[in-house]
């Protein structure tokens, strides 16, 4: 009896032991995660592309009859901006809202409103840029930045660069790597799981198409990419692009949405589909207005688990997508590759060694993963719940 209950006690202490190393590397993983990316994570860096961006801007006149302008302080009153001389040109600190370098335009005739950080390498005629790269001293590039202005007798054009070290693009490029993924993957896998449960019949056939899905959903990632660099990326001429990367996602993501779907139409009762077909439904009928609504958290959860292996995903989508930080302005060919969150967290430390980037990328991360993670908890809930008030 006491040999017995110390064995217990063990057994016992082995699954309260394994738990807490369990929570413990989980705890040590995000804090690091968290200490080291959250003090990178400001506006900035959520609304900046990750490049810089150089545009030629045209405002409106600014001459020297509005304002004898001479120095730095005449700047600030004539154009409404404050400015200070920085490495690469003049850095706009703070800028008015009625500034008229808020109404410039861009080579295209848009809109391109300057804002706080900004770097005017060039005014007119007047090179910031060469000036400070030759050693003339900060307070006399504002005073002939000042004159530069006051000499104008039209409208100005103004050189400046936005600072990149953003993830917008990054961000654009996941949703519409998630987007075009399921659009992809969600009818093909729903559709089989249907098939699978509702019309295929028990024999060697199901169990060979099973142990393939098992065996889909088991193979690593880079073999899918392997497999999607050589036929979308060269033998169909696709390029590193978006829909190359969501093709060979949406292979991967099948299985999670075939074996999911599959597992919740098994849990509709058989009541259901007889009660319809005796009422003089057709099979079809009974699928689609019987049998589905009643699987529809199920299909929910499949779809946000696989948003969530979409964005974690990197090893397919390196090989097929690219590692390019921009929004992708085509589906496939020239301009259509772009890096998602997480190929640029991995791209930050392999080429560039920025561990504080690709940390504050791995916090952005955390939090999706986060919210899809709750989201399927609270469909399961929301669902579960109407059941039983209907019951």
């Amino acid at each position: 009896m006491m040999s017995r209950q110390i064995k217990d006690n063990i057994i016992k202490a082995l699954i309260y032991a394994a738990s807490a190393f369990s929570v413990v590397i989980l705890v040590i993983i995000i804090g690091f995660v968290l200490i080291k990316g959250i003090p990178r994570i400001d506006m900035d860096f959520l609304t900046n592309s990750y490049e810089d961006k150089t545009t030629y801007v045209t405002v409106g006149e600014v001459t020297a009859a509005e304002a004898e302008i001479e120095d730095s302080k005449c700047i600030s009153e004539t154009l409404g901006v404050v400015l200070s001389v920085g490495e690469e040109g003049l850095v706009i600190e703070k800028i008015e809202k009625d500034s008229l370098l808020k109404n410039g335009v861009d080579g295209t005739g848009a809109v391109y409103g300057l804002k706080k950080d900004d770097i005017i390498t060039r005014l007119g005629s007047y090179n910031v840029e060469r000036e400070l790269r030759n050693g003339v001293a900060p307070e006399e590039v504002l005073e002939e930045s000042a004159k530069a202005i006051g000499d104008n007798t039209g409208a100005m054009k103004i050189k400046v660069v936005r600072k990149g070290g953003g993830i917008v693009t990054m961000v654009v490029t996941t949703i519409y790597m998630i987007g075009l993924s399921l659009v992809i993957a969600g009818p093909v896998g729903i559709l089989a799981a249907v098939y699978l449960n509702e019309y295929a019949r028990k024999g060697k056939m199901m169990t060979l198409i099973h142990f393939a899905i098992e065996n889909l959903a088991g193979i690593p990632s880079i073999i899918y990419g392997l497999f999607g660099s050589l036929v979308f990326v060269q033998m169909l001429k696709m390029q590193y692009s978006i829909l190359a990367g969501a093709l060979t996602v949406s292979i991967i993501l099948l299985p999670t949405i075939i074996t999911t779907t599959e597992e919740t139409l098994k849990t509709i009762p058989k009541t259901y589909r007889e009660s319809s077909l005796g009422l003089g439904a057709t099979k079809l009928q009974t699928i689609t207005r019987v049998v589905l609504p009643n699987a529809i958290s199920g299909i929910l959860v499949a779809i946000l688990l696989s948003i969530g292996r979409i964005v974690g995903e990197s090893a397919a989508l390196l090989l097929t997508a690219g590692t390019v930080a921009q929004i992708p302005s085509r589906l496939f060919g020239n301009s259509a590759s772009g890096a998602t969150l997480t190929i640029k967290a991995y791209m930050l430390m392999k080429e560039e060694n920025d561990l504080t980037t690709a940390c504050a990328i791995g916090v952005i991360l955390l939090l999706i993963v986060i919210v899809i993670n709750v989201s399927s908890k609270l469909v399961t809930k929301y669902f579960l719940n109407n059941k039983g008030e209907k019951a």
